[in-house]
């Protein structure tokens, strides 16, 4: 069964209380802390990788949606909270669910549960192919491993470069390529991520795919070309 390993952060204790109640009511969360301290919660959440986070929004020191963006890394993220006019800027930040206290429990359940499909289909294998599953236009997508041409990095934002169809996604590059590494990607450029599997040449300054197209190389990333290859 998946696990969510889960941190707690809001400054009302009475909140806290009863989130740790229905976080025991779901075998899938595994609560391993709460906080009622916004910048205590970011200290610890820099040093420990969680799933899930379960945040308020309006707290003394960081709000929730700036605690959100401070960490290096993305968890996936329930906002529980009273204030109702934020939320199209946390669905900007590619939140699972925005939920207005009070909160019934068969709400935050069902609020949970999309986290754990998220979480259990972002990559999987079955017999005939490997696909990847992903939060984009608010919506969980599906992209086969073998449509990916290559990954492009935008600041903040990646696009999958597909054969038949791109996508972009609020992801740092570095994030997705330690996230994906096992499924052969590596970075070709400080820009692009290939699968080593889809070069068919490279040379001092680009990398010939499959496909035909050809990427820049940087110099500091041709080892990841050489060893992939």
């Amino acid at each position: 069964m998946i696990r969510l390993k889960t941190v707690c952060v809001d400054d009302e204790l009475p909140s806290l209380k009863l989130l740790k109640e229905y976080c025991e009511m779901m075998p899938g969360i595994e609560l391993i802390k709460s906080f009622s301290n916004s910048k205590e919660a970011i200290s610890f959440l820099e040093k420990t990788r969680v799933d899930l986070l379960l945040l308020d929004i309006r707290m003394p020191g960081f709000t929730g949606l700036e605690l959100l963006q401070q960490l290096n890394y993305k968890p996936l993220c329930i906002f529980i909270t009273a204030d109702l006019g934020s939320a199209v800027q946390a669905y900007e930040l590619d939140v699972i669910d925005y939920l207005i206290k009070p909160v019934p429990f068969a709400r935050f359940e069902k609020s949970v549960n999309k986290a754990m499909d998220y979480k259990r289909f972002t990559a999987f294998n079955d017999a005939d192919e490997q696909i990847i599953m992903f939060k984009s236009d608010y919506m969980i997508q599906r992209m086969r491993l073998a449509d990916i041409l290559w990954v492009e990095g935008f600041g903040e934002y990646i696009k999958l470069v597909g054969r038949f169809k791109n996508f972009t996604l609020l992801q740092r590059m570095t994030e997705f390529a330690e996230q994906y590494a096992y499924l052969g990607f590596i970075r070709i450029h400080k820009s692009y991520l290939v699968l080593a599997q889809d070069i068919e040449s490279y040379s001092s300054s680009t990398v010939k795919l499959k496909s035909g197209h050809e990427l820049p190389i940087g110099r500091v990333y041709k080892q990841n070309v050489q060893l992939g290859g």
